[in-house]
């Protein structure tokens, strides 16, 4: 699985950290696309991430509709979502889509830093064995 866009998005709660998740993990993420909604693409980049992170419009502003639309593309190939599970929003049918077209499409979504953690360790696994492999077919 070639791991090259990221979708990351927080809600108002989890913005903190998600900036400090993302920053840790900063040399993995380095040459990776990472898209985001509106504000927490602002906060991301407010707190001084350095990776490039593209914006997508606000998530009350279709910006769940437009990452669903790119899961559906195939121009998505990882989610972060930290959610706040005590909010609704009024745009929850959105968020509900997208999340289901996730699963349609069998993307890694991970809504909390332990299932992030554990994605981003097997992806890390899955491309050390794929350099393996490939480095084994050139001999």
């Amino acid at each position: 699985m070639k791991l090259s866009k990221i979708a990351v998005i927080a809600h108002n709660k989890m913005k903190p950290l998600m900036v400090e998740f993302l920053k840790e993990r900063e040399d993995w993420l380095w040459g990776r696309e990472i898209l985001a909604t509106g504000l927490t693409a602002d906060f991301v980049e407010q707190e001084g991430f350095k990776v490039k992170v593209t914006h997508l419009n606000p998530g009350k502003e279709g910006g769940y509709s437009q990452l669903r639309e790119l899961v559906s593309n195939g121009n998505v190939s990882m989610v972060i979502f930290f959610r706040d599970p005590e909010i609704v929003q009024d745009y929850e049918q959105e968020v509900t889509e997208f999340l289901k077209e996730c699963n349609r499409q069998n993307i890694p979504l991970a809504t909390n830093p332990s299932s992030a953690e554990l994605i981003i360790l097997g992806l890390i696994k899955m491309e050390a064995s794929e350099k393996i492999r490939n480095r084994a077919g050139q001999v």
